[in-house]
Order: C-alpha cells, then structure tokens, then sequence
C-alpha cells in the first residue's frame, strides 16, 4: 500500500490538523489533499474540539506544544470524549518523552519535526491499517450481532433479560401466544422475535392489525374469497390463512376483533381447517398463531366484549412486556440506537448526546413508551444543527430550565410534553395520539383527567 505516492485504492478519511504554526497547516493541507482525504484545520485545541463538537473527524495530527491547551490535553480529551477518533502527535526531537507519554495515553503514532512525505506515508499506512482491523472487526461483530440478536428489541436492564430468556424458551413451542403490554413497548417485535427463533423461521410472517380491519375486510383478508363471492370479487383470492402456511400469523389488537371473528376463529384453531368466503370446500392450514392486545382482556371478557372460550384458545402461553418507564436504565442505549439509525438515515452525523440532555429523556415518564423515545430522538437529529444533542434540542418535551434546575414531578413533565404535541398539531387528537404512540381513547382520558385546555 502506497500513501501520498500515486493513485490510492484506499479509503478516504476525515482529517484535522491542529497546530499553531501555519506553515505545518498548510503544508499537512496540500499533502492530503493531493490524495482525496477530507481535511481540516485548527491552529488551537480548543478550535479543534469546536469542530469536533459539529462533525465527526477519523483522524487528528495534533502538535504537542501549542500555546493554552497542549497536544498532550488535548489527546486526553479527544480519547475521552471521541474514543474512535485517532490521534498522531507532532513533536520535535528533543520530545521523544512527551511522545512516550502521548503513546501511552492513547495516541496511534507520533511525526518527529522536521518530517519527510515518506514518513508520512509510512504513518498513514499504519492508520490505515488500523482502520480496516477495527473495520473487519465491526462487519464479523456485525455479523453475530445479526445471528443473535432479537430483530431490534434493545435493552439489557433485568426486565429485558427475563424477556430474551422468556422468547428463547416459547419459540420452540408451538402452542399460541399472547402478547400483552401497552401501546409502543414493540410487541410486533417480540412476535418477530419469537417467529426468528422457532423452528418456522424460514417460512412466512404475516402481521395483520386487527384494529385497522372492518369485520367484512378482516373476514376475506384472513380466509380469502371465490371469485364471485361478493360483489367486486372478479376473482379468487388467497387469505393470509394460506398464505401463511408452515410459518407465524401474528394478529395485533386482537381485542378489537368482532365475536363472529373470533367464533370463525377458533374454529379454525381448533380443526386446523378453513373455509375461503363464498366456498364450501376445506382448505387445511398450518401455522403458529401469536397475538397481541394493550386491552385487559380478562376484564372484556367480564363485560361481555370478548369470547372466554377464544381467550383461553390464544392465551396457552402468555408474554408481557415491560413498559420503558419499569426499565430506564435501557434509555441510554435505545437514544444511542434511535440517533444511530437516523444520523444514517439523514447524513447528519449526530451520534452524541450531553449528560444534561439524557437525564431530561431518562426523568420522562414516557407514555407512548420506546415509540415515543423513538420519534423524540428522530426529530432531535433531524433538527439538530450540531453532531451533539443538548437540552435545547428536546425543548419541545417542555422548558428545559424549568426541566433541570426547578423540581417538577414526572406527571408535570409528561402533562407539559403532551400540551406541547396537541398545541403543535392544532388539537388535532388523531395526528397527536399518533406521534404520541397512545391511541385516541387513552389520549382523550389524559387530556380530561389533567384537565388539559385548547386555547381560546
């Protein structure tokens, strides 16, 4: 590998060079330049973690003696505050020392002034070098994240723990699960989770939500129709019932389903067979059924809105989930996942967050649950104008000097973030129980029992 000597095949990094004197700046500036690296100076320390505040940088060249803030302070704070950045350090000869003592606080190499291009070079090769072993590293750790993971549940507070070893022992089963548990907490997830770790993996998932089908939709979504069944059926169709064969039907908000549904249901639970609507042939089916609700569906079952013998027929195994509030010692991880994913998604290269800003997201009480921190930290990122997120960037969860420095109860918090969301989206409940992650109803109780007014 040739660095500053030809054509590269090499990855591009993003560099910055910090030194007082402006020859070395601009002398480091034409060299990386030449060879396509993306580069930056800052004749301070200070300067330098100023830009290290707005976007990520691979790779610094840090002189060690500089007026106020020296290289040797400066790589302390740089490896304690931006660990994956690599650190050189630019020193005379007369400081091999202090370049011992700056390897020993993590610096990747030292230049020794007055340096030739083919030093450079043979330090460039160096840190390339590095990179594509942490590289390698993080693609192979990639890929056993990948084989042991559980499609995207994040958290390893106690209650999760539970929850893995619970997932790992009903996947093997065939028996029907229900899962319970309130709005946003992932129950789709855990559904996923299971199907991957069942002996159905390979065959389809099919997740229907129940509380988005009138009764007549549901009925030909789940058992299909003839051609001619009703009208507008100008041909036949396959219900997910068929579809499904072999592998996992997951319903969600299966307590909004009708009792004609669930008769129709546990009919077909119970013969493992099915008829498609407007045919008298059986069709055999094969799947595993999982469920989800937010609804007590003991106490409907006392109202007389739910069937009991359905309910015992869903209910074989029964999986709850934690709300994000019994487990906040997973908010920092989900905020890391939440600006990873959407730093991605957007180019903004935001992946961290002040100490401030995460007490304000672990103090909330988070009604809308991992859906709700979710959409919390995409609009922070989105919005933000720093690769750091700050109490300002979250302000929309209520005044943030108030949130910090003046005690208020979790309930005032939670009452001040949901005024902010209705007034945002003019009182529109739907669009605002949505963003939320709450449905309608329970938005409409809040709104009544904190006594939450519309401005005149």
């Amino acid at each position: 590998m040739i660095i500053l000597k030809g054509e590269s095949m090499e990855p591009k990094l993003r560099l910055m060079i910090v030194d007082d004197e402006l020859i070395v700046r601009e002398s480091l500036l034409y060299w990386f330049r030449k060879y396509g690296h993306e580069i930056d100076t800052a004749a301070s320390g200070a300067e330098a973690l100023e830009k290290l505040e707005q976007k990520p940088f691979q790779l610094l060249f840090v002189d060690i003696k500089m007026p106020g803030m020296d290289g040797l302070e400066l790589l302390e704070r740089v490896k304690k505050e931006y660990p994956e950045t690599l650190v050189v350090i630019i020193t005379a000869h007369g400081s091999i020392e202090s370049a011992a003592r700056a390897m020993r606080a993590g610096a990747s190499d030292y230049l020794l002034k007055p340096f030739k291009p083919e030093q450079l070079s043979l330090v460039m090769e160096k840190i390339l070098s590095q990179q594509k072993i942490t590289s390698d590293y993080h693609y192979v750790k990639g890929c056993l994240d990948q084989i042991t993971r559980f499609e995207n549940i994040i958290g390893q507070s106690p209650p999760m723990e539970k929850l893995y070893a619970l997932i790992l022992e009903v996947a093997q089963s065939d028996a029907s699960i229900l899962i319970t548990g309130e709005t946003g907490t992932g129950k789709e997830l855990v559904a996923k989770a299971i199907h991957a770790k069942s002996p159905r993996a390979q065959l389809p998932f099919v997740a229907i939500n129940c509380g988005a089908l009138p009764d007549a939709l549901m009925e030909s979504e789940l058992f299909g129709h003839r051609k001619g069944a009703f009208t507008g059926a100008e041909q036949s169709r396959k219900g997910f019932l068929e579809v499904v064969s072999g592998g996992t039907l997951f319903l969600d908000e299966i307590g909004d389903i009708s009792a004609k549904m669930q008769v129709d249901l546990l009919r077909v639970l119970d013969d493992k067979t099915m008829f498609s609507v407007g045919s008298k042939t059986p069709v055999e089916v094969d799947f595993r059924l999982i469920s989800a609700t937010r609804k007590d569906l003991e106490k409907c079952i006392q109202e007389g809105e739910f069937r009991e013998d359905f309910f015992y027929r869903i209910n074989v195994i029964r999986v709850h989930l934690p709300s994000l509030r019994e487990r906040k010692s997973d908010i920092p991880l989900l905020v890391d996942h939440f600006m990873a994913k959407y730093s991605h998604e957007t180019t903004k290269h935001v992946d961290r967050i002040k100490s401030d800003a995460l007490s304000l997201l672990t103090s909330y009480d988070w009604p809308g649950n991992v859906r709700e921190l979710k959409n919390v930290v995409e609009r922070a990122v989105v919005l933000s104008k720093s690769r750091t997120l700050a109490v300002e960037d979250f302000s929309f969860l209520g005044p943030a000097h108030a949130a910090l420095s003046a005690p208020r109860t979790l309930k005032e918090l939670q009452e001040s973030h949901i005024q902010k969301v209705l007034e945002e989206q003019d009182w529109q409940i739907t669009r605002s129980a949505e963003i939320l992650g709450i449905n309608r109803v329970s938005l409409h109780k809040f709104i009544k029992r904190s006594n939450l007014k519309k401005p005149a």
